[in-house]
């Protein structure tokens, strides 16, 4: 739903019952061209239709904000003198930094 207006929005809305006039692939066409559409049964929100790549959008931008919370707060707690640097942790596991070389960690 690419417009907040009120026209936008009366675009977006779809009855029911065109699904049970067989239109489902019309709708799923008018979601692929132009964007997410409301179905509406019994005059209330039945469920929203969207593109996968909308979808995937926004559980992206929803798993960014989740990690972004976890940073503040982490960040709100963190207290310097309870931390170690990374040589005191790979002394601790008894891991020689050479040892890593060779190891490939794809971040994301």
């Amino acid at each position: 739903m690419s417009e907040l207006s009120v026209m936008g929005i009366m675009k977006a809305i779809v009855p029911i019952t065109r699904f049970n006039k067989g239109e489902a692939n019309r709708i799923f066409d008018e979601v692929e061209s132009g964007g997410t559409k409301i179905v509406m049964k019994n005059n209330r929100p039945a469920c929203v239709l969207m593109s996968p790549s909308q979808y995937e959008s926004l559980m992206e931008m929803v798993s960014d904000y989740m990690m972004q919370e976890e940073a503040e707060s982490r960040m709100a707690h963190y207290h310097p003198k309870e931390s170690m640097s990374q040589e005191e942790i790979m002394k601790e596991l008894g891991i020689a930094e050479g040892e890593l070389d060779d190891i490939e960690v794809e971040i994301e």
